[in-house]
């Protein structure tokens, strides 16, 4: 068990703020992690209030700094801002506002006043290609990518050198939903149902998603094809929108938003200094994965393990460029 961060009392009247990516925090994932994180405050603190906005598909930079520039003004203090899309709209608004302290989910921006919260999201992709490698009877596995990014691609190089730790002739077949600057990728079901029939189709026998919401098409497709299916950010498996899917969802790899979020609220509401980037990696807790429904035997259990131990003390050391992985 991964531990969490204290919540911490905030002073009365105080306003908490988080500008979702793309989906929102009703859709369990990524954006939900978010707000998983600072919810414990707000338990706590009754009187505390949460300001939210979202992200859209169609949205430029100059809306998305008006967003940000609309909750400052509107006096949330902390402001959560989730996704890299945020990035050149936080680094104009920060300079604007700089009394108010940012906390920035996946993307570096450096000021004086802004958090960024970042992961080692190969080291967690790592550890499920590995589980992918040891359950494979074809010796043929894929990654499916939302959007092609140099985020997105730190996902399939700990992935494929997860999987070639285990089997270094194995095949990975990889493809991406869209490409930057188009966004659909993260939300495109039907694609990743198509895609991942495809790669199916074509000799794999388990795909790892790390797409949002277009990995709903990957579980559909491997649910119908009697495949195994990887799920990312959360435990995919316990989505009430994957009941018909959770015997083909072999493990998903965490990414503890949560986690981040949760620390960087409860320092900025103690009147911490916040600025800097915070590394969520293996050791610190912010990636893993997960063993629900009992799909990872125990041996193979021991085997990730093994290797997680070794990441952790830096015996290893995950790719972030799928080609050198």
């Amino acid at each position: 068990m991964v531990a969490s961060a204290p919540a911490q009392a905030a002073p009365k009247g105080k306003t908490i703020g988080i500008a979702y990516s793309l989906g929102g925090r009703d859709v369990p994932g990524f954006n939900q992690l978010a707000y998983i994180g600072v919810k414990p405050l707000l338990d706590k603190n009754k009187s505390l209030k949460l300001l939210e906005t979202q992200d859209s598909p169609t949205a430029t930079d100059d809306q998305r700094t008006e967003r940000l520039r609309l909750m400052a003004k509107k006096g949330a203090n902390p402001i959560v801002v989730v996704g890299f899309t945020y990035a050149a709209a936080l680094t104009k608004v920060a300079k604007e506002f700089p009394k108010v302290q940012w906390g920035l989910v996946d993307e570096v921006v450096t000021a004086p006043n802004v958090q960024s919260i970042v992961f080692k999201e190969e080291e967690g992709s790592y550890l499920v290609g590995l589980a992918a490698a040891m359950t494979t009877k074809t010796g043929n596995i894929g990654f499916i990518g939302g959007v092609n990014t140099p985020l997105i691609a730190k996902f399939e190089a700990g992935f494929i050198a997860g999987a070639k730790a285990i089997s270094p002739n194995i095949r990975v077949q990889s493809q991406y939903t869209s490409n930057f600057p188009d966004f659909s990728g993260f939300n495109d079901p039907a694609k990743g149902y198509e895609i991942a029939k495809g790669m199916f189709e074509n000799g794999a026998d388990v795909v790892y998603a790390a797409a949002g919401g277009t990995g709903t098409g990957l579980h559909k497709a491997a649910s119908e094809l009697k495949k195994w299916s990887i799920g990312v950010d959360a435990d995919e498996a316990t989505y009430p929108a994957h009941a018909a899917y959770k015997s083909t969802i072999l493990t998903s790899m965490l990414k503890r938003v949560d986690l981040g979020t949760r620390a960087f609220v409860a320092d900025a509401v103690a009147g911490k200094k916040t600025a800097g980037t915070k590394v969520w990696d293996y050791k610190a807790g912010g990636v893993g994965y997960t063993r629900t429904g009992g799909y990872i035997a125990k041996d193979i259990a021991a085997t990730i393990n093994s290797y997680a131990k070794k990441i952790r003390k830096g015996k290893v050391k995950v790719p972030t460029d799928p080609s050198k992985a």
